[in-house]
C-alpha cells in the first residue's frame, strides 16, 4: 500500500480522474507542491477524502476536532509559531512518547525536528489542517500561554559571549541541526514567492526579527525565537562561507540556491549592532530571463526608441541617475544585453557584481588589494573593448577616466547619484570635470524612479479629485469626470494592493544648445527649464501618465518623486 504514490491510489478509488491528475503533476512541475495540496487548490479534491486515503497509506488513524483533548498539553520546548508554521497540534504524552495531529503526514523533517527538541518518540494521527489550526489558536495563541518560552534549548546551548574554540564549535553545530537549516530554508522560499528583494533578520535586545522587502517596502513577517537568534545567523554566515567567529567586524559573501525552481544568487551582508549581527540578504533571480529587457521596464515607446538609439551609437558616454533601489543596475545590464553580440567586447567593472552575464567580462572592485574603479579602468582600456559599464562614478579620478574612454572611442555606461537628470551635469562639474570634456562626449542622461504597479487581480476604479489634478497640472479630460485606479488587496497581492514594479523616467539628450550651456556652466536649473522646453518629460509626468492610463497609483508617483 505504501508503495504506491498518493496519485496513483486516488484515481484507484475513483476520487479524482487520470486527468486531473496530470493536470495537477503539470502544476506542480512548476510549484514544487506536494500533490495532495495542488489537488485540494484547484479543488479536484476533498480535504477529507486525501485525508483517508493518507491515513491508509501510512498507517496512520485520523482524528476530528471532537477528538481533541479538552485542555492544551504542557510541552515548553516547542513555540506556537513552529506548531502553527508546520500544523502539529501536541495530543498526548506518555512514556516518552509524544502523539501529535498533522496535516501532512509525510513530512518527515518537522518529526526530526521535535524529535531533536524534546527528546520524545513521535506517533502521528491525521487531522484536518482548518481544524488543527484552530486548536492551536484556541489552546496557545496568546504568545503568553504554555509555550511562550519557545525552543528552551536554545537559552541552554547558545550565549552571546562565544569567545573559545570550543564554544564556536558548539555554535557550528547548532547551526547545522536540522530545525535550523529547515528555518533558514523555509525564510528563504518564502521571501522568494512572495516576490521579496531583500531579506533582513534584525537582533534586538528583546525582539529577533525578519523582515522581506517587496516592491520597495519593508514588511515585518513571523520570526524565529529569540533564544535561537545566533544558530540562525550562523547558519546564514556559513552557506555565505563566512567566518562564525568573527562578530566584531562587517563581512559579506554569497549564496548559490536553487528555490522552488529557480536559481537564486544570494548576495549575504552582515554588519556587527549593539545586540547581534544583523544580517541583509539580496536576492538575485538568476533564471529570470525576462528581467534584463528595455521593452519591459516601462519606457514610454518614444523614449524607449531613443534608448534603443543611444545604446547603438559607437562611442560617447550614458549616465542612468537616481537613489539607491531606483534600479539603474537593471536598465544598464538591458542595455548591455541589448548590445551583447559577438562583434562587441564588453567589459564591466562593478561593486560588486550583481548579475552575472554570459559574453561580458565583469570585474569586482577590490579596495583591500587597490582594485578601485580608477584603477580598474586604467587597465580596461588596455584590453580594447568595445563597451564599458562602470558600476558607479564616485570621484574625479574614475570621472576623468570615464570621460576620456568615451572620447577615445568608446561607448561608456555609468550611474550617479543625482534627483533628476539636469543635476547629474553639475555634479560632475562640481566633482572637477573639465566643461568642454563633458559636453564633447554626453550622449543622453536618464534619470528613473521605480513605481509599484496596481495588482491585476484586485485593481478597481474610483472618480478622482478635481483638485488633486489641477494642483498636479493634469488635464481635466474637457471637465468629463477622470477615472483612477487602485488595488483593493487580495490574497494574490499580499494585501497591498499592488504586484512588481516598471520605471519612471526623464531622459535628458543634449543638443547644441545644451552642450554651450555646460561649457559657459549654466546651472541645473536652467539646462532643465531649456530641455523642457524641447520636449523632455519630467520624472512626475511620466509617473502622473501612467496613472491615467492605470498602470500606478497618485500616491506611488508622489511617494518617489517628492525630492524633485
Amino acid at each position: 500500500m505504501s508503495r504506491k504514490l498518493i496519485g496513483q491510489l486516488l484515481v484507484e478509488r475513483n476520487l479524482i480522474s487520470p486527468a486531473e491528475l496530470l493536470s495537477a503533476l503539470a502544476l506542480q512541475r512548476e510549484r514544487k507542491d506536494k500533490i495532495g495540496r495542488i489537488l485540494l487548490d484547484l479543488g479536484y479534491l476533498a480535504e477529507r477524502d486525501l485525508l483517508a486515503v493518507l491515513s491508509e497509506q501510512h498507517n496512520a488513524s485520523l482524528i476530528l476536532a471532537e477528538q481533541f483533548p479538552a485542555v492544551p498539553l504542557e510541552l515548553e520546548k516547542l513555540s506556537y509559531k513552529f506548531l502553527k508554521q508546520f500544523k502539529v497540534l501536541p495530543l498526548d504524552l506518555e512514556d516518552k512518547v509524544l502523539t501529535v495531529a498533522m496535516a501532512d503526514p509525510s513530512d518527515t523533517e518537522t518529526l526530526e525536528s521535535i524529535r531533536l527538541f524534546t527528546g520524545y518518540e513521535t506517533k502521528i494521527h491525521l487531522g484536518l489542517e482548518h481544524e488543527i489550526s484552530d486548536a492551536l489558536e484556541r489552546f496557545y495563541g496568546s504568545g503568553d500561554g504554555l509555550l511562550g518560552k519557545s525552543f528552551d534549548a536554545g537559552d541552554k546551548l547558545i550565549g552571546e559571549t562565544l569567545d573559545t574554540g570550543e564554544d564556536i564549535e558548539h555554535l557550528r553545530d547548532m547551526a547545522s541541526e536540522v530545525p535550523v537549516i529547515r528555518m533558514v530554508n523555509l525564510m528563504i522560499s518564502r521571501a522568494v514567492e512572495r516576490r521579496a528583494s531583500d531579506i533582513h533578520i534584525e537582533p534586538f535586545e528583546k525582539e529577533f526579527r525578519v523582515r522581506y522587502r517587496i516592491d520597495g517596502i519593508l514588511y515585518n513577517v513571523d520570526s524565529p525565537p529569540v533564544q535561537l537568534k545566533p544558530a540562525i545567523i550562523s547558519r546564514v554566515k556559513l552557506m555565505a562561507k563566512l567566518n562564525i567567529a568573527e562578530r566584531r567586524l562587517p563581512q559579506d559573501g554569497r549564496i548559490k540556491l536553487k528555490v522552488l525552481g529557480k536559481e537564486i544568487d544570494l548576495r549575504v551582508s552582515t554588519l556587527p549592532t549593539l545586540y547581534g549581527e544583523s544580517v541583509v540578504m539580496r536576492i538575485l533571480d538568476k533564471s529570470d530571463s525576462s528581467l534584463f529587457d528595455l521593452q519591459k521596464l516601462g519606457f514610454p515607446e518614444s523614449m524607449l526608441s531613443k534608448m534603443e538609439k543611444l545604446t547603438s551609437v559607437p562611442h560617447g558616454i550614458l549616465l542612468v541617475t537616481g537613489p539607491t533601489g531606483s534600479g539603474k543596475s537593471t536598465t544598464l545590464y538591458s542595455a548591455m544585453k541589448r548590445i551583447n553580440l559577438p562583434d562587441k567586447k564588453i567589459i564591466t567593472i562593478e561593486d560588486p557584481v550583481e548579475y552575472q552575464m554570459d559574453g561580458i567580462n565583469q570585474i569586482h572592485v577590490n579596495t583591500q588589494i587597490g582594485l578601485t574603479f580608477a584603477a580598474g579602468l586604467r587597465h580596461i582600456v588596455r584590453q580594447d573593448p568595445d563597451v564599458i559599464m562602470i558600476g558607479e562614478i564616485r570621484d574625479l579620478e574614475t570621472a576623468e577616466i570615464a570621460i576620456r574612454s568615451a572620447l577615445t572611442g568608446h561607448l561608456v555606461f555609468s550611474t550617479l547619484h543625482t534627483n533628476d537628470a539636469p543635476s547629474a551635469i553639475t555634479r560632475l562639474v562640481d566633482m572637477g570635470v573639465e566643461n568642454y570634456l563633458l559636453s564633447s562626449c554626453l550622449i543622453g542622461v536618464l534619470a528613473q524612479r521605480l513605481v509599484r504597479i496596481i495588482c491585476k487581480h484586485c485593481k478597481t476604479e474610483y472618480p478622482a479629485n478635481p483638485e488633486n489634478l489641477r494642483a498636479l497640472g493634469l488635464a481635466l479630460n474637457g471637465g468629463r469626470p477622470v477615472t483612477l485606479y487602485k488595488g483593493a488587496g487580495c490574497e494574490s497581492c499580499g494585501f497591498t494592493g499592488y504586484e512588481s514594479r516598471k520605471g519612471i523616467f526623464e531622459l535628458m539628450e543634449p543638443d547644441d544648445e545644451i552642450r554651450k550651456m555646460v561649457v559657459s556652466n549654466e546651472s541645473s536649473n536652467v539646462i532643465a527649464q531649456y530641455a523642457r522646453s524641447r520636449g523632455m518629460k519630467t520624472l512626475k509626468e511620466d509617473g502622473l501618465e501612467k496613472v491615467l492610463e492605470g498602470v500606478t497609483t497618485l500616491d506611488e508617483v508622489l511617494r518617489v518623486t517628492q525630492d524633485i
